[in-house]
């Protein structure tokens, strides 16, 4: 149970700040201000500021989050009446301003605010020490820094280095920077597992059968090649699986090349289920290479192979939606126990297909998803225009309400197929 549970933990992080780390890079290269990148939910356990940047680590290890200036933010992060104390430059200018009673400066200025700009004109007013005849103005140096409630110190955000204010090729980028990085950590993990296994499948139509299998029967040996399925010429693996797959329980003739001659048998695929679809087997495996360079290609030959299966899934979904073809957090939890049980190299299968699948649904078309923002960056394209904010957020909030009703509905239905 412990060792499962560390397992998810780690592979649940490592899916997540690799994802956000995409979004960060892209951001930073951008010129967008990356206030806080987080690992971890809740509260702070530990914070580092770097390079306008604060790190943090939080208490709860799911998740994890890139916050970029003036995106998701609330527009006012401090209201009049508020008590701050300032840290002021030499110059005089604002250089930290902290709201949080958690963090003490004696040398800073007590102030009671009575207004503020920390987007354009970047100044503070108000009453110096509780003193109601004079009110007070500081300019507020564009780097500086405000502490927040529970003490976690990061940048304000300038209009100039906000999320809206890069150009619309740059936003598009950093939202598609995080599924990206999901896909480039499916090639590293397949290729990783392609050298440590030794052997990876051959993408060809020479054939392993299985014993006592529908193919065995009719007379196929290991190292036939099926170079054609009823008519249907079959150069590949995928070829081959996928003519096979369409003829479940239907007789099929293939022709089969052995010692440079050509045999045409005859056999009746076997019905099988490929989740909700019908398939036909023949009872064959794909040929095992040990060429080391194809081996680290499989990094991208494995990941391919497993994209044109979960764009199927998500086709057949279409056709007929089951909250069965869907998982939540307590679905990989299984996947991941199962994995652990089996040893390392299903553990970084399950790295890798999970890896594929966040990165293939998040760039979904769905408001709230890295694939929604995308698409309302081409509709801005298009407009020449970007859609008033109010209209966005709007779209946003009714996307957000649907994924979580969506996830609360697959959360129940994952507990009870897994544990009732």
């Amino acid at each position: 149970m412990i060792t499962t549970i560390i397992t998810f933990i780690v592979v649940f992080l490592i899916l997540v700040v690799v994802h956000e780390y995409g979004h960060f890079v892209a951001a930073k290269k951008s010129g967008i201000l990356v206030r806080e990148f987080s690992i971890g939910m809740g509260p702070k356990i530990v914070d580092l500021k770097r390079n306008g940047t604060t790190y943090t680590l939080r208490i709860l290890p799911i998740g994890g989050y890139v916050r970029m200036a003036g995106l998701d933010e609330q527009e006012d992060e401090l209201k009049a009446g508020q008590h701050v104390t300032l840290t002021t430059d030499n110059t005089g200018q604002v250089t930290i301003i902290n709201t949080s009673s958690k963090v003490q400066n004696l040398m800073g200025i007590p102030v009671d605010v009575t207004s503020f700009d920390l987007q354009d004109k970047l100044f503070i007013e108000g009453y110096e020490n509780g003193n109601e005849d004079e009110v007070k103005h500081f300019e507020i140096d564009h780097d500086a820094s405000i502490v927040e409630s529970d003490g976690t110190e990061v940048r304000i955000a300038p209009r100039d280095v906000q999320f809206q204010s890069a150009k619309i090729w740059q936003r598009l980028i950093t939202n598609f920077a995080g599924p990206f990085n999901n896909f480039v950590l499916a090639i590293v993990v397949f290729a990783i597992m392609g050298v440590m296994q030794g052997a990876v499948p051959a993408n060809t139509n020479q054939v392993q059968v299985v014993e006592n299998g529908v193919a065995q029967k009719a007379g196929i040996k290991n190292n036939d090649r099926i170079v054609r399925v009823e008519g249907q010429k079959t150069d590949n693996w995928s070829q081959l699986s996928k003519a096979v797959s369409a003829r479940p329980n239907q007789k099929t003739t293939l022709e089969v090349l052995r010692q440079k001659q050509i045999k045409k048998i005859t056999l009746t695929p076997k019905l099988a289920s490929n989740g909700s679809k019908k398939v036909g087997m023949i009872g064959v495996q794909s040929s095992m290479t040990t060429n080391l360079g194809k081996r680290v290609l499989y990094g991208f030959t494995g990941t391919w192979q497993m994209a044109k299966s979960l764009f199927t899934a998500l086709g057949q979904m279409l056709h007929g939606f089951s909250l069965n073809d869907l998982g939540g957090p307590v679905a990989i939890y299984a996947t991941t126990s199962q994995a652990t049980h089996q040893g390392f190299m299903s553990v970084l299968y399950v790295l890798g297909f999970l890896s594929l699948n966040l990165g293939i649904v998040n760039l979904l078309p769905i408001p709230a998803l890295d694939g929604g923002k995308i698409l309302l960056n081409f509709v801005e394209m298009i407009r020449r225009k970007p859609l008033k904010v109010e209209t966005e957020n709007v779209i946003t909030l009714i996307g957000f309400g649907f994924l979580m009703i969506l996830m609360l509905l697959v959360t129940w239905n994952d507990i009870q197929r897994y544990f009732f």
